[in-house]
């Protein structure tokens, strides 16, 4: 039987998400602390976009406002890579998906008020169903862990204000234009900011020129090209073939992606106990629900 273009596009966008869940794998593999790791990160990135002349078209038709605009949710984007590579190094891999994965709950806080939409109820229950999962979470993890925890549900907090705000402004340009430009100003933004870290985030403080070995380099490469831009390449490709629910149902696997990968290369499980697991249950059981609710919501109420 040939395989449908839906089928197709359904197979990438979970081989995406999939690269997505390497990347808290590779963030605890890389010696490099958070802020040179990201710092490399966002500037391989850069590197490998400037090559191409659609982006250089694509940045010679933006105006200043959304110059300004992308330059800023890039600086957000930078803040969020930096808190859950932090999150990695602080406590573990595990640690930091499960605090993505709190995300979908920021989102539907602040995306009404970011998106200037109406506020739905529901949203708020989303929050209060997985606040258990996160108080058994942070009962679950070891002492000296708790940092990793909090720096991680900051990065959550990030992902749902840049993400909200890249709702506002999306389909005004090229997306590779909008991602080289993103991560441009990201890597800008933590030039600027690591002399001050030692005063605004002393946990995650350290060198920023920090030449990576070759362990580290190729490391680095694969979290750039691999699950970086390819995943970025095929997402493109895939969401012409799918419904946004299905893509959101896909994307919330994320977490699930990185944790069973971090149990299978990096014996995480160890570490954490069954407390902490079932926090992750409760809080994931808790993001699924929230796209099958959005679902099921009365036309009337989306207007």
């Amino acid at each position: 039987m040939p395989m449908t273009d839906t089928r197709k596009a359904l197979l990438q966008i979970h081989f995406c998400v999939l690269l997505w869940g390497v990347t808290a794998i590779l963030g605890k593999l890389i010696t490099l602390p958070a802020l040179p790791l990201v710092w490399w990160r966002m500037l391989l990135v850069v590197a490998m976009l400037a090559v191409l002349p659609r982006v250089w078209r694509g940045l010679s038709a933006l105006n200043t406002r959304l110059v300004l605009g992308y330059a800023g949710i890039g600086a957000l984007v930078a803040l969020h890579w930096l808190t859950f590579y932090g999150a990695v190094k602080l406590a573990n891999a595990s640690v930091a998906a499960t605090c993505i994965a709190l995300a979908p709950v920021f989102t539907a806080i602040i995306e009404p008020w970011i998106a200037r939409r109406p506020f739905q109820l529901r949203e708020l229950a989303l929050g209060v169903v997985v606040l258990p999962g996160v108080a058994l979470v942070v009962g679950g993890v070891p002492d000296g862990m708790r940092l990793g925890v909090a720096v991680g549900a900051l990065s959550a907090l990030l992902v749902a204000v840049f993400g909200s705000f890249n709702k506002r402004m999306v389909g005004h340009a090229d997306p590779l234009t909008v991602t080289a430009l993103e991560l441009g100003a990201g890597t800008l933004t933590l030039t600027l900011l690591a002399p001050l870290l030692p005063f605004l985030l002393p946990a995650l403080a350290s060198d920023l020129l920090v030449m990576p070995d070759l362990h580290d380099g190729v490391l680095l490469l694969a979290l750039s090209g691999l699950c970086t831009l390819l995943p970025f390449a095929l997402a493109l490709v895939a969401l012409r073939h799918l419904s946004a629910y299905t893509v959101q149902l896909v994307t919330n696997l994320e977490p699930v992606y990185a944790i069973v990968l971090a149990m299978l290369f990096l014996g995480e499980q160890h570490e954490l106990s069954g407390q902490f697991y079932l926090g992750v249950a409760i809080i994931l059981g808790g993001v699924f629900l929230h796209p099958l609710l959005n679902r099921w919501r009365p036309a009337a109420a989306t207007r």
